[in-house]
């Protein structure tokens, strides 16, 4: 892993991690990663290249490349027209591109009280 800037760490296209990642820190895949990510206050983008076979926990979520696991974001989730995910997906907000792939169940969420806790509600069914 190299750090791209200081608030970035960047898991190249030659990498292959396996293992738990967690820190304060955003964090951009080009390459493979097999394991759990848990980044609660930070931005975790899988890139074109990237292959994600994790359960995702994050602020937000960017997918360009492939995930094979759930995905909890904080605030937003974001497929994009070459993203592929198969697995759960739950936030306050999810946005998927057309052309991109998915393949599970949503829960949009809200946040409740003081304590910040999200509350899973029921999403709108749309026709895929």
């Amino acid at each position: 892993m190299l750090t791209a800037n200081s608030n970035q760490t960047v898991i190249g296209r030659s990498m292959q991690v396996r293992g738990d990642l967690s820190g304060k820190e955003d964090l951009l895949i080009e390459g493979h990663l097999d394991g759990t990510i848990n980044l609660p206050e930070n931005c975790v983008t899988v890139g074109a290249g990237g292959e994600v076979k994790s359960e995702i926990h994050a602020r937000q979520v960017i997918i360009l490349g492939s995930v094979t696991g759930n995905i909890a974001a904080r605030e937003r989730i974001e497929i994009r027209k070459s993203g592929q995910v198969v697995g759960d997906l739950v936030a306050a907000t999810i946005a998927i591109e057309d052309g991109a792939f998915f393949k599970g169940s949503i829960d949009i969420v809200r946040e409740a009280g003081r304590e910040g806790s999200l509350i899973p509600q029921p999403a709108e069914r749309v026709g895929l």
